[in-house]
């Protein structure tokens, strides 16, 4: 086949516009396609992006964009449930401090940004097909109008339409046993300047303190049965916070956090859920980026910096290499790195959900962060195609 000069990127979350961004850089024109009518619609919660993220961001100069929004904690303390510090860890040298920001201020950020560089971002475009030809990938939106290009990504999330018209049998999202809560508290507790905070026990919680002087918080509540998103926005805010505070009673710092958090200030964000291994990352001229096919799950606090890394090395190899060399060099480069994080966070969410048998030792905040943070990409690096099986 032919070198890639069009895609269509479908998804303008975080993948999406970072992906449109990178294949400009290699001289592919993208053109991004939304469901909702406008950037992070309906979005909410927190997130981090972590420094292999940044330094990601920094090849398509959207770094500084990110910067802008985002809060430096550029530590970590760990502890138990009792209060007592168990490590801590200042970052590595010469690598950015990890951001926290809301996620919808991200998903605005990038794609101002890449709407700024050039991009063209459609919105109330919603994916129901693909056909393909030997030439080109034709898509078709719900409001009955199409799009034509080389190539068709898929950046649509957990929940893709891209993955199951790659592989009607691909599996979809995997729940972690927990539902996901954060909120904001006012309250004196211990939290040091730029630190986020871990602890560990019975139950677990992170928070950290924002610049107004508030706490914000995250944490997690074991239930068997999942609960879709929306079935969690249904229950009171109220009902939520006082199984919240049933459960962390007892916990430094936890019950105080929790019992200086009003119902008005709780996000309840939904179920815990990862991507199992995706069996197909391509088919023909479709392939999958981001969360579509590797979503490790919010306990790794990789899920956006992974969804950058892949955008990235996906637009060098589409530079590099015909498709479909190029889509396997593209998994190739990514499956272990974004598999083995993913699997990390799965065992932390059978924890939280109480479902592991035997608590493993706790590894050192460098052994922790170093195969994840010191991850770097190197763009002008030549990718070479992928040798064929014997």
């Amino acid at each position: 086949m032919s070198m890639v000069r069009t895609a269509l990127v479908i998804g303008g979350g975080v993948a999406g516009p970072v992906t449109a961004l990178a294949l400009a850089k290699a001289g592919i024109r993208a053109t991004v396609h939304e469901a909702h009518p406008a950037a992070a619609d309906g979005v909410g919660a927190m997130l981090s992006l972590a420094p292999n993220g940044l330094a990601a961001l920094r090849i398509v100069g959207a770094d500084e964009a990110v910067i802008g929004i985002g809060q430096q904690v550029p530590r970590v303390v760990m502890a138990d449930g009792a209060g007592n510090r168990l490590a801590e860890f200042g970052g590595f040298p010469g690598l950015p401090p990890t951001l926290a920001m809301p996620r919808s201020d991200l998903f605005r950020a990038l794609a101002d940004h890449a709407t700024a560089a050039g991009v063209r971002i459609e919105y109330g475009r919603r994916l129901v097909s693909a056909d393909e030809t030997p030439d080109g990938v034709t898509a078709t939106f719900s409001d009955g109008t199409t799009a034509t290009a080389d190539v068709l990504i898929g950046a649509d999330g957990i929940r893709s339409t891209v993955r199951g018209l790659i592989d009607p049998a691909a599996p979809g999202p995997e729940y972690g046993g927990v539902l996901s809560f954060g909120g904001y508290s006012r309250c004196d507790v211990a939290v040091e300047p730029g630190a986020m905070h871990f602890a560990f026990g019975r139950t677990f919680i992170g928070f950290w303190r924002l610049p107004d002087d508030r706490v914000c918080w995250f944490a997690s509540l074991p239930r068997t049965e999942p609960l879709t998103a929306a079935e969690v926005a249904r229950v009171p805010a109220a009902e939520w916070l006082a199984r919240l505070r049933d459960l962390y009673a007892g916990h430094v710092p936890g019950e105080t956090l929790l019992a200086h958090t009003d119902p008005g200030d709780l996000m309840a964000v939904g179920p815990m859920e990862r991507m199992p291994s995706v069996p197909r990352w391509h088919r023909g001229r479709m392939v999958l980026v981001g969360d579509a096919v590797h979503a490790p799950s919010s306990s790794s606090g990789q899920g956006a910096s992974l969804a950058v890394e892949s955008a990235i090395e996906l637009a060098r190899c589409l530079r590099d290499l015909p498709i479909p060399a190029a889509f396997e060099a593209y998994e190739g480069l990514r499956r272990s790195r974004v598999e083995a994080i993913g699997g990390a966070a799965a065992a932390t969410n059978r924890a939280k959900a109480g479902q592991a048998a035997d608590r493993p030792a706790m590894p050192t905040p460098e052994q922790m962060f170093a195969p994840v943070h010191l991850h770097s990409i190197d763009w002008e690096d030549t990718v070479e195609a992928v040798p064929a099986a014997c």
